[in-house]
C-alpha cells in the first residue's frame, strides 16, 4: 500500500468515525439536567413503553417535537444500557389519520404469540392510546429490529372505544399464572382489565376503583406488577394510578393500591378511603415500571413536572425531565405493607469520592449531589434539615418537622418562580417510619431534588429554577440539642447524553 493511499485510508476512517460516533448533546442550556432524562429540544411529558431487550432499556415518551408545549403527540424514542447514560434516536411512532399517539406500553414478545415476528428477532410488539379529538381507542405497532423502526398494525385499533371519553393509556405484561396478555386501561374514575392470548384480540375481565382511593381528577396511566418482600417472601400485587389533579401537593401525582390479582381483576385489601401516595412531592407523574427486566427487578420512571405548571417553566429550547430511575420493593411499616422507592443502584456510577457532612459545616460542591444524614429524633428536634445555597442568595431546604411529624422540600426562595401563582412554595409529606432515627437521602441535580426518608419509606420529588447553580450546603437544626448522627456525600459526575 502507497503512503498516499494509507493516508486516503485513515481519512475515511476517521471520517466513518465521525459519522457514526455519538454527538454529545449540550447541557449548557439554564436548569437542564446534568445527570436526568430530558428531550433534546421539545415537550416530553409521561414515560411509555418501557421495556428491557438486548442488553438495553427503552424509554419511549410522550412528545412533541415542535414545539415547547404540549400538542401533536409522539412516542419520542432513547435507550440506555446502565440506567445512567442515554442515547436519543429517532422518533418511533408519528400521528396519523387515527389521531395522536397517546400514552401506552411495549412488551418483547418472546413466543411469538402475535404473530408479528419476521425472521430470527424478538418482536416488540407496543400497545397505546389514539386520540382523536377526544375519542380514544388503542392501537398496536411491532417492531422486529429491536425497535429502530416501527411499523403499525394494519387492523387498527384493536381495542374500539366502549363510548368513554377517557379511555387510554394500555399497560401490558404477560401473567404467566392464566397464561394471557393483560392489560390495564385507565378510564375516567376507575380502572378495567383486558385479556388476550395474541396481543391482537383483548377481552374485558374486570374493574376496580370507582369507590377506592383519591378521585379528586382523571385516573391515568395505570400499572400492576407483583413485588415480594425479600425477609418474609410475603407477595402483594400493586396498582399504580395516576391522578390529575388531586395530587396531595396539588395538581398531578400517583397513588397505590395493595391487593391481588387473580389474572382477571384487581382486589384492593385497603379500606375504599385510605389513600397511598407513591411520592408525596409535587414533580412526580405518570411514572410507570420496565416490563422484561432481568432478576425480577421492578424499575419506575416519573414524569418530573406537574400539569398546574409544565407548559410554562422558565427553560427555553426543552421542557420537563424525568425522575432518576428507582427500583420499588415491597416493605413493612407498621401493620401496613408500603412500596418504598430508592434510586437504582447503577447511580452510583456517577458517584466521586465519598466524603463526610460535619454538624454546622458548611461545605462547597457543583450543584450535583447524592447524600445520606441521619438524625437522633430523640434528642426531639422542633425541626432538622439540610439547606443548600448559591451565590445569589437563594436557597432550598429540606426537612423533617417534628410537631406535625412530616418532610418537607421549601422551594420558596430557590429560584425563579413567577411563571405560575399554582407553583407552590413548600411541599409537604407525612413521615411513614416510627423509627426514632430519620435518614434522609438526597439525590440533587441543577433543577431538582429527590427525597427518600427512612429508605424510601417516604419519598418526595420537586423541581425549582434558581439563577445560579446550588455550591453550598450545610445541616441546620431548630432545638435544644444537635439531633445530628452522621452524614456522608458524594459530588456526581454528568451522565453522557448522545444521538
Amino acid at each position: 500500500m502507497t503512503r498516499r493511499l494509507m493516508i486516503w485510508c485513515g481519512f475515511l476512517l476517521l471520517l466513518h468515525l465521525a459519522c457514526n460516533s455519538p454527538a454529545p448533546v449540550t447541557t449548557a442550556e439554564a436548569h437542564r439536567p446534568r445527570f436526568h432524562f430530558t428531550p433534546p429540544s421539545g415537550w416530553m411529558n409521561d414515560p411509555n413503553g418501557l421495556v428491557y431487550q438486548n442488553g438495553e432499556y427503552h424509554l419511549f415518551y410522550q412528545h412533541y417535537p415542535d414545539s415547547t408545549v404540549w400538542g401533536p403527540m409522539h412516542w419520542g424514542h432513547a435507550v440506555t444500557r446502565d440506567l445512567i447514560n442515554w442515547q436519543h434516536l429517532p422518533i418511533a411512532l408519528y400521528p396519523d389519520s387515527l389521531g395522536y399517539i397517546f400514552s401506552g406500553s411495549a412488551v418483547a414478545d418472546t413466543a411469538n404469540t402475535s404473530g408479528l415476528k419476521q425472521g430470527s428477532a424478538t418482536p416488540l410488539v407496543a400497545l397505546f392510546t389514539y386520540d382523536k379529538q377526544g375519542f380514544e381507542t388503542q392501537g398496536l405497532a411491532y417492531s422486529t429490529d429491536n425497535g429502530r423502526t416501527w411499523q403499525k398494525y394494519d387492523k387498527n385499533p384493536v381495542i374500539g372505544n366502549p363510548g368513554e371519553k377517557d379511555f387510554r393509556d394500555p399497560k401490558v405484561f404477560y401473567h404467566q399464572a392464566s397464561g394471557h396478555w393483560i392489560m390495564c386501561l385507565a378510564v375516567k374514575d376507575h380502572i378495567e382489565f383486558y385479556r388476550s392470548q395474541n396481543l391482537l384480540q383483548w377481552q374485558k375481565t374486570g374493574s376496580f376503583g370507582k369507590t377506592y382511593g383519591s378521585h379528586g381528577g382523571v385516573w391515568e396511566c395505570p400499572d400492576l406488577f407483583p413485588l415480594t418482600n425479600p425477609e418474609t417472601g410475603v407477595t402483594k400485587w400493586i396498582l399504580l394510578v395516576s391522578i390529575n389533579p388531586g395530587g396531595p401537593n396539588g395538581g398531578s401525582s400517583t397513588q397505590y393500591f395493595t391487593g391481588s390479582f387473580n389474572g382477571t381483576t384487581f382486589t384492593c385489601e385497603e379500606d375504599t378511603a385510605q389513600v397511598r401516595w407513591l411520592d408525596y412531592g409535587p414533580d412526580n407523574y405518570a411514572g410507570v415500571t420496565w416490563n422484561n427486566v432481568p432478576g425480577n427487578r421492578r424499575i419506575f420512571l416519573g414524569w418530573m413536572s406537574n400539569w398546574n405548571y409544565g407548559q410554562v417553566v422558565p427553560t427555553a429550547t426543552w421542557r420537563s425531565a424525568m425522575t432518576v430511575p428507582r427500583e420499588l420493593t415491597l416493605q413493612q411499616a407498621g401493620n401496613n405493607w408500603t412500596v418504598a422507592s430508592l434510586p437504582v443502584k447503577e447511580l452510583e456510577a456517577l458517584r466521586q469520592n465519598e466524603q463526610p457532612i460535619a454538624a454546622g459545616e458548611e461545605m462547597s460542591f457543583n450543584g450535583l449531589a447524592d447524600m445520606e444524614i441521619t438524625f437522633d429524633l430523640t434528642t426531639n428536634p422542633e425541626e432538622a434539615g439540610m439547606v443548600f445555597t448559591n451565590n445569589s442568595n437563594e436557597q432550598l431546604r429540606i426537612g423533617y418537622e417534628r410537631e406535625h411529624n412530616r418532610l418537607y422540600i421549601d422551594r420558596s426562595r430557590a429560584g425563579k418562580a413567577g411563571f405560575s401563582d399554582r407553583f407552590i412554595p413548600v411541599s409537604y409529606a407525612p413521615r411513614i417510619s416510627d423509627s426514632t432515627r430519620l435518614t434522609l437521602r438526597i439525590v440533587l441535580d441543577v433543577a431538582s431534588a429527590e427525597l427518600f426518608a427512612d429508605n424510601g419509606l417516604t419519598c418526595m420529588t420537586s423541581v425549582f429554577f434558581p439563577s445560579a447553580t446550588f455550591n453550598r450546603f450545610k445541616m441546620y437544626y431548630r432545638g435544644k440539642t444537635s439531633p445530628f448522627i452522621e452524614g456522608k456525600w458524594y459530588a456526581l459526575k454528568e451522565a453522557r447524553f448522545s444521538k
